[in-house]
């Protein structure tokens, strides 16, 4: 079957000068019951073959919509309503669905956001990578597209491609369904990849090799990459120009070293102050000075609640253990051919203690065993062998009224705020449910609450009428902490619960975190690949890697003396660390 192939146009006085992508005057409203409401007010910028570029900006910046809008995959309410998006010369505005068919995936690949409502959980993996390679790539035979698809999730960093075909993207973790849409996106070679937060799930040393693999591109075969992230320090490391949005337009632009060492616009100041990398310097440096400079202007005031909390910390005396982990094991039974099956050791001989108060992090590579970990001691998956005890209480033996008791003391906040948000609850709806459940106070006192609970992440009470499909990734982990807050709980359990947020919100939510810690003596274990945002938060650091945990010691020891070749190479992963923000 043959494939239509679009021609740019004017090829014969196109030359390497010329912008692959280039927008122009870019306008986009979404049509609600009030008239249309603009997203993206006038936005341009222009991307050369082989380049990176970066946008950044806030949730709700426009960010994703622009990127959207250049492949035609806005929502039905929303249009481009003015300007024009050139690539390779022609007008994409232009084109007719039949020939943008053409143009996305084969010319253009995309990585969406939130892997897990982007990939058929009716599917298997390997049938979803290789219908998206023979829609890109023309008709070949059977065996060949099984190699090409075990070829592509190799390329996107899973080495055990072959034995993962089968299997489903809820047997996948976050950060390995991540990989999968990135293998798709690359599948059929395109001249530009859009990738709108391809890293946010993934693990340092997983990102690294990603993005190393992106830059091989790039090199190899002049692929260009259009970057929607909220880490800086990726920005800085990983693209040459950087666009800043916010609230719809670009506010400022140009190469990234140039902007990150000394930004104009107040916004960007903001954006460069709150950059976890550099906050983990500050708060280290206050820590470990006999008086703590309680300017932190350049930083952001909310850092000094931070610095405070890390010196309540290291002063408190030693308590009991609220959460005691007793050699945990998790196996899992994966079929394979016929009725046959494999065994799975997910977890294997794991031992912790959280005390009273603290917070501990797990960290570790997507796949380690971090959530199932935070499964076990939620009750959400039966222990294989070990015990887990919560307040002297063994987790394993709670039923009816006991468990019920215990699910309201540890709340969770999940890694993928869209699925475990019901798509036809309103915000208001979702948060005020756990209340529900458990005949919280009368209705006029729920609804106290739900808006008590909006303005402590930063979301305004007429959001309550909105659908999780109407919210952006970042206001979506909102609501989800919102929702683990409103019982007023004792441990959150709370799983990679900033990854999908910008920095200045990342930053809000973090300090909202530490201040209900400090205000009602809040227990965290907190489940991240941001190993910035571990020196920030965590007293205690659990490395895991293959099920096991492989180190274990306060935060920092961990980081200043790390004792594993394993943590020496996530921290030397990290992204940014060696940029000097702001001057």
């Amino acid at each position: 079957m043959s494939q239509t192939v679009i021609e740019p146009v004017s090829t014969a006085v196109r030359d390497e000068n010329s912008p692959l992508l280039e927008i122009r005057d870019l306008e986009v409203g979404f049509q609600t019951q009030h008239g249309v409401v603009p997203a993206v007010r006038g936005v341009n910028l222009t991307l050369y073959p082989g380049q990176t570029l970066a946008i950044v900006g806030e949730s709700g910046s426009g960010k994703t919509t622009t990127a959207q809008a250049i492949i035609n995959l806005l929502a039905n309410t929303g249009t481009v309503t003015a300007g024009q998006i050139l690539f390779e010369g022609r007008d994409l505005t232009t084109l007719k669905p039949k020939e943008m068919q053409d143009v996305r995936g084969r010319l253009i690949g995309y990585v969406p956001q939130d892997p897990m409502s982007n990939l058929n959980p009716v599917w298997n993996i390997g049938f979803q990578v290789e219908e998206a390679i023979r829609a890109n790539g023309g008709a070949m035979s059977r065996k060949a597209a099984k190699l090409r698809t075990i070829e592509v999730l190799k390329e996107a960093g899973l080495s055990d491609a072959e034995d993962r075909l089968k299997q489903f993207p809820h047997q996948f973790s976050g950060g390995m369904r991540q990989r999968v849409l990135i293998g798709i996106g690359l599948s059929a070679r395109p001249k530009l990849l859009i990738a709108d937060e391809p890293t946010s799930a993934l693990d340092v040393t997983v990102q690294r090799q990603i993005l190393d693999h992106l830059a091989t591109l790039t090199r190899d075969y002049g692929t260009s990459v259009l970057f929607i992230t909220h880490d800086l320090g990726l920005a800085a490391e990983r693209a040459e120009q950087l666009v800043v949005m916010y609230k719809g337009k670009v506010v400022e632009s140009g190469p990234s070293q140039e902007i990150l060492a000394n930004p104009q616009h107040p916004y960007t100041q903001r954006l460069v102050a709150a950059a976890p990398s550099l906050a983990s310097r500050r708060i280290q440096s206050a820590k470990h000075s006999v008086a703590v400079d309680t300017d932190v202007s350049a930083a952001g005031a909310n850092d000094q609640v931070l610095v405070n909390r890390a010196i309540e910390r290291e002063q408190a005396a030693p308590a009991k253990d609220l959460i005691s982990v007793q050699g945990i094991s998790k196996m899992y039974r994966i079929r394979t051919k016929g009725f046959k099956y494999n065994e799975l050791l997910a977890v294997n001989d794991v031992s912790f203690g959280i005390k009273k108060g603290t917070t501990t992090a797990l960290v570790g590579e997507s796949g380690s065993g971090k959530s199932t970990v935070a499964k076990l001691i939620l009750q959400l998956e039966s222990i294989t062998s070990g015990q887990i005890e919560f307040d002297g209480q063994d987790v394993a033996g709670l039923k009816g009224a006991d468990l019920l008791k215990f699910r309201r003391r540890v709340q969770p906040v999940f890694q993928d705020p869209y699925g475990s948000l019901d798509p036809q609850y309103n915000v208001g709806n979702t948060i005020a449910e756990p209340l529900l459940a458990h005949k919280v106070g009368t209705a006029k006192e729920r609804q106290a609450r739900v808006r008590e609970l909006l303005d402590q992440v930063s979301l305004p009470w007429a959001s309550r009428h909105r659908y999780p499909s109407e919210l952006s990734g970042g206001q979506r982990q909102r609501i989800a902490i919102a929702r683990a807050l409103a019982l007023k709980p004792d441990v959150l359990v709370l799983d990679e619960a900033v990854s999908a947020l910008d920095v200045l919100v990342q930053g809000q939510v973090l300090n909202l975190l530490t201040e209900l810690q400090t205000e009602l003596d809040l227990t965290y274990l907190f489940i991240t690949h941001d190993l910035a945002v571990v020196r920030l938060v965590a007293d205690n650091v659990c490395v895991m890697q293959q099920g096991r945990i492989v180190e274990a010691a306060t935060t920092d020891e961990v980081f200043d003396n790390p004792r594993q070749t394993y943590t020496q190479e996530l921290l030397a992963a990290i992204p940014g660390g060696n940029f000097e923000f702001g001057r």
